[in-house]
């Protein structure tokens, strides 16, 4: 009986992933960027061209922002909406989360490093 409910929670878990969509009109960055296929340069591309031209009229347009082909479109049509509510969670997927990590660590070392310089250049 364990087993049932656990398998019942799983597939209930998976179908609402399954028919989750982003709303390319008022997601933000953050909800953009859980698009399989879209990362931090696309989403902020996205929402320059939403600011600039207005509301996205089909999915289609997404085709005439930056970096995205048809290819990349394709891939992840089914994703992304026109209307409605942005219904995928909004948390950055791990892999993602874990490649931004070093470029968000890469400023802070080398502001220490350069710290520890002038201070060295200091006591001389």
């Amino acid at each position: 009986m364990k087993k049932f409910l656990l398998v019942l929670v799983a597939c209930f878990a998976f179908a609402i992933n399954a028919f989750a969509a982003v709303n390319i009109n008022s997601a933000s960055q953050a909800e953009l960027e859980t698009i399989k296929g879209i990362g931090p340069v696309k989403a902020k591309a996205i929402i320059d061209y939403r600011t600039k031209n207005g509301a996205f009229k089909s999915v289609d347009d997404l085709d005439n922002v930056k970096g995205i082909g048809k290819k990349s479109l394709d891939k992840f049509r089914s994703e992304v909406s026109v209307s409605g509510a942005t219904t995928a969670a909004t948390t950055v997927p791990a892999a993602k989360a874990k490649a931004a990590a070093p470029e968000a660590a890469a400023p802070a070392a080398k502001a220490a490093d350069t710290k520890a310089s002038k201070k060295e250049d200091k006591k001389k």
